[in-house]
């Protein structure tokens, strides 16, 4: 059965380059946008040429549509194949009797992809590399090391309620999956009893304080998850209805190296190798207590290529997987005249910077950091015009390209734009904070002309019957169903 068209769908295509820059203009000119702020450009990528514009210069918040960025700076600058290593280290020699007589160090590099679906596999190649080197004990400590970043556990300029949400799991350089947990709420056999909580996975160390309620059947759900900052314990509140099936809520994890190391830990003991010390965590501002060049390498463990993890974090728009990206980014193009103090995200900003100007590409940017999720990231349609049509000529550009969400398809626009012309064809990156919307990317126009563009909605709240997306969609639907030319 085919689904009601949508109004975007509904609208005759146009047929000229006049009728289409008629369309665009009445739908941004309506009422309901009297106090809202456009930012909007779309060109033509064989010529260049302007199609339709709109504010094209304000700068204006665009959430996500940041890590078009992030992803741009560390493709060109690291390459498709870069992969990040791990190194895993001792402060003394293993014996032949396989007994590590001092600490084992994991040096986090930032890597983002220990999240395997069976918890205890994200280990497996630390255990690969121990065996190999021969240790059975280790006598010391276990020591997860977080200084190759320097940054606070949050990103620049994001809100303090952020830090209770996934969205905003604490930066890491040893991160393990995703810096998040879920936990299960299963509704009580017994009414106004506690909804049962199971948390997954593991050696958190969290306290968490069950405050769930179970209703009668046909009530209304609310459940929610409260954190104070800097706090191990959970608060889970709300009311759950009787035979209703378990809702998963994701948890942040505060200090997640020291989960790590604690995990790390239990998963060594798992295969026979005990560590007698215990798991401790270093971290910026804090320096390594040890000499510089003293430690013995035992191995290393590395990621999968960069083109994996830049397509893991652009479709589903995963705010940590960017900034961790970002922040290496950061690290590995730091200029040596950089003060001290300067953090891996500043780093990274300048870098950014540094990289725009070298392309050509308009300077009107102001980033806190990668991911979007800062309130403080701005640019412009036009600048983001210009990097996406500077990525199509790149040596990664198909990287670039196949790591956007495709319009009805997957990622962030899974659910968007069936049934409509920009179905698997619009492939292009969301954006999406309180008050903020931004679509940006390529779309093929059924004339099959590419073009580029960015849109960008900000300070808008939409009627009932509307969503914020639909404002964006509604333009990108015109795009793929124009039947006309450009250079007409």
């Amino acid at each position: 059965m085919l689904a009601t068209p949508t109004r975007a769908q509904s609208a005759k295509a146009a047929g000229s380059l006049e009728e289409l820059r008629a369309q665009i203009e009445q739908h941004i000119r309506q009422p309901r946008f009297d106090g809202a702020l456009w930012g909007i450009k779309i060109a033509s990528l064989a010529t260049g040429k302007t199609i339709f514009e709109s504010h094209a210069d304000r700068l204006m918040s665009p959430a996500s549509n940041s890590k078009l960025y992030a992803a741009a700076l560390a493709l060109d600058t690291l390459g498709g194949d870069y992969q990040f290593v791990t190194p895993i280290l001792a402060t003394a020699k293993t014996d032949p009797a396989g007994v590590l007589r001092g600490d084992l160090i994991i040096s986090g590099r930032g890597d983002p992809s220990w999240k395997a679906t069976n918890f205890w596999d994200n280990f497996t190649p630390f255990i690969e590399v121990l065996a190999k080197a021969g240790v059975r004990r280790v006598t010391g400590d276990l020591i997860a090391d977080n200084t190759f970043f320097k940054a606070p556990m949050a990103g620049s300029g994001w809100c303090a309620e952020d830090l209770e949400d996934s969205e905003g799991a604490e930066i890491s350089a040893l991160t393990l999956a995703d810096n998040t947990i879920q936990m299960v709420i299963t509704p009580d056999k017994t009414l106004a009893a506690p909804g049962q909580t199971t948390p997954l996975p593991p050696e958190t160390g969290l306290v968490f304080i069950n405050r769930t309620t179970t209703i009668a059947a046909g009530g209304k759900k609310h459940l929610e998850v409260r954190k104070p900052l800097g706090a191990k314990v959970i608060y889970i509140l709300g009311e759950i209805p009787a035979g209703t099936p378990p809702e998963i809520l994701d948890i942040p994890v505060p200090q997640p190296g020291a989960w790590f190391g604690a995990a790390l830990k239990t998963a060594l003991a798992r295969q026979g190798i005990s560590v007698w010390g215990k798991v401790r965590c270093i971290a910026w501002p804090e320096l390594a207590p040890w000499p510089q060049g003293g430690l013995i390498k035992l191995g290393e463990v590395k990621s999968p290529p960069l083109r994996s993890l830049i397509r893991a974090f652009m479709k589903p728009s995963q705010n940590l997987e960017t900034d961790l990206v970002f922040n290496h980014t950061g690290e590995v193009l730091r200029a040596k005249e950089a003060p001290p103090w300067q953090t891996s995200e500043q780093a990274a900003v300048a870098a950014l910077e540094t990289w725009l100007a070298a392309k050509d590409i308009p300077a009107d940017l102001h980033f806190d950091e990668g991911s979007g999720l800062s309130r403080n990231n701005l640019t412009s349609a036009n600048a983001t015009v210009a990097l996406l049509s500077r990525m199509t000529t790149n040596r990664w550009a198909q990287d670039y390209f196949e790591a956007l969400p495709i319009a009805g398809v997957d990622g962030t626009l899974r659910r968007r734009m069936k049934n409509t012309p920009a179905y698997q064809n619009v492939h292009a990156k969301t954006g999406t904070l309180r008050w903020v919307n931004a679509l940006s990317g390529y779309v093929t126009t059924a004339a099959g002309e590419r073009l580029v563009f960015s849109l960008m909605l900000n300070r808008y709240e939409p009627p009932a019957d509307r969503k914020r997306t639909d404002e964006l969609d509604a333009i990108a639907v015109r795009l793929a169903g124009f039947t006309g030319h450009t250079n007409d």
